[in-house]
């Protein structure tokens, strides 16, 4: 029967038949010793509350709680992660597709490669669960770190839903400090910092694109899109885009976080080189020279893509100002 697995899974106003599409997903895993937690960050559509009722009557193997009051989705995982006792942890999205191998062949993979988090590739679908990206490993340009690699440390490894990491993880990532500003991000950290990471490069769910996403598969050009429409295409307004939500959202403020939880002298000293790296860019308005640094902290395998807009947009704003102005 295997070991029992924690499943946790944070919903607030989610769309109702996403919801019933992923928890079914989950309790019709091939590997059934799992534990589905469940915490509703009080959702304003108190029928999602009604059907996660439902599901633990009908399923010995769903707990759920009920929040009185919104905690935000950071603090609705920290609660999630205190609730869980087994030796397995994974995180689930309230709106993805698992499929039916998905917890089999985490746990496996993770055990065989001796490791303290695997995760895996994913296909992009849209509302209607049509596939329009096969692996969001390439789409995105998300590095496969097989062991250790501080690339773990400056970028998010490994979307939160295709995670699966150890009792051991979870331990050290509680209680969570104020920098905490992805969890996915952070327990990556902790298991590069343990016994490593394994990247498995099947497809394992369905990860859902949709305009209600929190962050969602959306790329340069969405965002900025978005950014535009609500701030405007000067020049200033990008370079406001770009320290706010590129450098400090996506870089910086997951540096920070990682430093709090450093406990190898080596990675602290290195992040902290990281962490000035950040901050020289957000003073730099038309071009900045520290192209080296650049290379030592972010370049990785299969990233070629990703690290041509990150150069353009770190190091050379006006030149990526006028590369996505339209």
């Amino acid at each position: 029967m295997g070991e029992k697995i924690d499943i946790i899974l944070a919903t607030y106003n989610t769309h109702i038949p996403y919801l019933k599409e992923q928890i079914d997903s989950i309790l019709n895993q091939t590997y059934q010793n799992i534990h589905l937690i469940i915490s509703d960050d009080n959702s304003p559509n108190k029928e999602i509350q009604e059907i996660l009722k439902q599901y633990e009557k009908q399923d010995k193997r769903v707990t759920i709680y009920l929040q009185e009051e919104n905690k935000g989705y950071i603090k609705n995982f920290e609660f999630l992660l205190k609730e869980s006792e087994a030796n397995y942890i994974m995180f689930a999205d309230h709106d993805d597709i698992w499929y039916p191998q998905k917890v089999e062949k985490s746990i496996e993979t993770l055990k065989k490669e001796n490791v303290d988090l695997a995760y895996c590739d994913a296909e992009q679908i849209n509302e209607k669960g049509e596939i329009i990206h096969k692996s969001y490993l390439t789409y995105k340009n998300v590095p496969c770190i097989q062991g250790k690699d501080n690339l773990a440390i400056s970028r998010c490894i490994g979307i939160g839903c295709s995670q699966i990491f150890t009792k051991k993880v979870k331990q050290r990532m509680l209680p969570f400090t104020d920098q905490v500003m992805a969890h996915d991000w952070l327990s990556a950290f902790i298991a590069n910092e343990e016994n490593g990471i394994y990247c498995i490069k099947e497809p394992l769910l369905g990860y859902r694109l949709h305009n209600t996403n929190v962050f969602g598969g959306r790329n340069l050009s969405q965002n900025l899109a978005n950014w535009k429409e609500e701030h405007g295409n000067t020049y200033s307004s990008y370079l406001k885009y770009r320290k706010e939500s590129v450098i400090n959202k996506a870089y910086l403020d997951g540096a920070k976080m990682c430093l709090q939880y450093a406990k190898i002298e080596e990675d602290k000293k290195w992040i902290k080189q990281l962490i000035k790296y950040y901050e020289n860019l957000e003073n730099s308005k038309y071009i900045n020279i520290h192209l080296a640094k650049y290379f030592k902290f972010l370049k990785g395998k299969n990233l070629i893509k990703k690290m041509i807009k990150e150069i353009l947009i770190f190091h050379f704003p006006i030149i990526a100002y006028l590369a996505f102005k339209y």
